[in-house]
């Protein structure tokens, strides 16, 4: 509307600039033009923080069991800080390297799509930082919310390098379950007396399966069922009555699913893998190494004088040693305000059942449960149609000692791990960026089986040669190829459970089972409505799974075991996405700061 004379006349004494109607139709045609002259990005209504963070990996001494070790770490916190954003967010991080070790930070779980610069396994998306080096992770969290976390990526240097890594969803978006009155990041872990590159360093070198932890951790600290291991040492979760609290759990461990229950609660899950699933309630869970698992705990309606043990320990499938100890923290109640402070010593403490060490039926009945929302919000988009289908096999073997040395594998040889029979060589030149500047010959092979070489009862009486071969094999996959890929466990050493990550994609598990695959009626029972989509899955003891994705993300992706030994065994590949024709289907260029090897 025009202003009247008296307004316009005040507008123009404060400083403003008054049009008429016609000046005004005048200057929106000349802005209309200059739009289509000069077009302007379309800023989002929610448009994503910028959000900056600095990891310093120094040395630090830190004690647990009476043992005191200097050991890396990240800004002299064990575990490491968390990392809090919305999805949308950009993350600069600037890892800044102090100690001898060579370092490199992985986001676990995070797509990274076009930056797979700042994924961060050694030698596969980069060079790692050395002592005195920094290098700058940059990165936009794509349509993800959820419970993710942070780990080094090289050798065993996640036992101490690690820290949650929170995606809460955009301003004013509701989680697709009751607003919980506190969030609380649990996240297990595993603490070696000794040095971990000791530890690893010596197996790989007599061919032995590596030592064992000494203790399971909750946030860094082992709890009050181990020898010289206090209050301090114990991780408690104090509560109020009546509330619901969302408990974000990520297992950081090195080699050991874990079963975890709080004694006399109820849990309902709500996600896996930042990825949002029909709850269920269960009084047990099971989670892998590389697996998040979200759950609501409604704590009891009064003070229940009483506290609660919450306990950990492993789900075992393999012949090998393992720490066969449980890690404990305590819930505690407030007391009521109307009564004097109550002393904890004197309540009853009830501990839960955790189900046997070798339970494989607890553990498929809780995996069956997970199963993707499937909402018209958070759909579960299943490739329907399958370009390609690849079988692997995933398992242990063996190699031959070297001359004039005794190893202490079976029957004399060293332990290996492979897929498809082949254990993955670590290349000296980081993968990603040989690809990229098209110096990948002497680097890479390009031609890693689609299935094995050589068929044989995978689950049954195992060959009698259990020799593995070596190579630094990567699969070749265009732009867009929807994928479905088996992997089936072997029994050349044991049947054993794998946890297997995929990095740079979420994957639907549309189908597992135990025994071998049946290509012509396992596919009839595939679940393509919805299946759990995540990042980390394991592989069945003396089973397989079925995964579908969609390969959209160019660049070079690391696919391996998260039981470190088995990957330090050989257990890994690597899948290389061609660039799409369009620009935004094309891997970015490297960043200026990228480390060289």
């Amino acid at each position: 509307c025009q202003p009247s004379s008296e307004r316009t006349k005040h507008l123009r004494a404060m400083g403003a600039i008054v049009f008429s109607p016609a000046s005004m139709g005048i200057l929106f045609s000349l802005i209309a033009l200059s739009l289509l002259l000069h077009p302007q990005p379309v800023l989002a209504i929610h448009a994503g923080t910028t959000r900056h963070y600095e990891f310093n990996i120094e040395l630090q001494n830190v004690t647990r069991l009476c043992h005191t070790k200097s050991m890396v770490t990240v800004n002299g916190q064990f575990p490491g800080p968390r990392i809090v954003a919305r999805e949308g967010d950009r993350l600069i991080i600037k890892v800044v390297n102090h100690v001898a070790n060579n370092i490199s930070i992985h986001w676990h779980g995070i797509r990274q799509l076009r930056s797979g610069w700042a994924d961060g396994p050694a030698y596969i998306t980069q060079c790692p930082i050395q002592i005195g080096q920094s290098y700058v992770y940059n990165y936009t969290i794509v349509g993800q919310r959820g419970t993710l976390f942070w780990h080094a990526h090289i050798s065993w240097l996640r036992s101490t390098v690690y820290g949650p890594l929170i995606i809460l969803p955009k301003l004013k978006a509701p989680y697709p379950f009751v607003k919980p009155y506190k969030e609380v990041p649990l996240i297990f872990g595993e603490w070696f007396n000794a040095d971990t590159e000791a530890i690893i360093s010596q197996a790989l070198q007599t061919g032995g399966g590596p030592n064992v932890s000494d203790a399971y951790t909750i946030n860094g600290l082992p709890g009050p069922l181990y020898n010289c291991s206090g209050k301090k040492d114990t991780f408690r979760l104090k509560v109020k009555p009546g509330r619901t609290y969302l408990l974000r759990l990520i297992n950081a461990a090195l080699n050991d699913e874990l079963f975890f229950s709080i004694a006399n609660h109820t849990l309902t899950v709500v996600e896996a893998d930042a990825i949002y699933v029909k709850p269920f309630e269960t009084e047990t869970l099971l989670i892998t190494p590389g697996q998040t698992t979200n759950v609501l705990l409604k704590t009891k309606p009064h003070f229940p004088y009483a506290t609660f043990l919450m306990t950990a320990r492993p789900y075992v499938t393999g012949l090998g040693t393992f720490d066969n100890s449980t890690v404990a923290g305590i819930l505690e109640y407030e007391s009521p305000s109307f009564h004097s402070p109550i002393s904890i010593k004197k309540l009853p403490l009830f501990r839960p059942t955790l189900p046997p060490l070798n339970d494989t039926s607890f553990a498929t009945t809780f995996s069956n449960k997970l199963r993707s929302l499937a909402s018209v919000q958070f759909p579960a988009n299943v490739p329907q149609n399958v370009d390609k289908r690849f079988f692997f096999t995933v398992g242990l073997g063996t190699s031959p000692c070297e001359q004039n040395q005794t190893c202490q594998g079976p029957n004399g040889t060293k332990f290996a791990a492979s897929i498809n029979n082949i254990s993955f060589v670590q290349p000296t030149t980081a993968l990603l960026q040989s690809h990229y500047s098209g110096q990948s010959s002497g680097v890479y092979n390009p031609e890693f089986p689609i299935n094995p070489t050589h068929w044989f009862n995978y689950t049954g009486t195992p060959p009698n040669n259990t020799f593995v071969s070596n190579g630094t094999e990567v699969m070749v996959l265009p732009f867009n190829t929807s994928v479905e890929l088996v992997m089936q466990d072997t029994s050349i050493l044991g049947a054993e459970s794998h946890p297997v990550h995929l990095h740079g994609f979420n994957f639907f598990v549309v189908g597992q089972g135990f025994g071998n695959y049946d290509s012509n009626k396992d596919p009839k029972n595939f679940n393509l409505i919805d299946p759990i989509e995540r990042n980390t899955i394991g592989v069945p003891s003396g089973g397989w799974v079925a995964i579908r994705f969609v390969a959209d993300n160019p660049g070079v992706w690391f696919m391996h075991c998260h039981l470190e030994v088995h990957t330090s065994w050989g257990l890994k590949m690597a899948w290389l996405v061609l660039d799409g024709k369009l620009p935004n289907q094309k891997l970015l260029p490297p960043p200026a700061d990228l480390p060289k090897c």
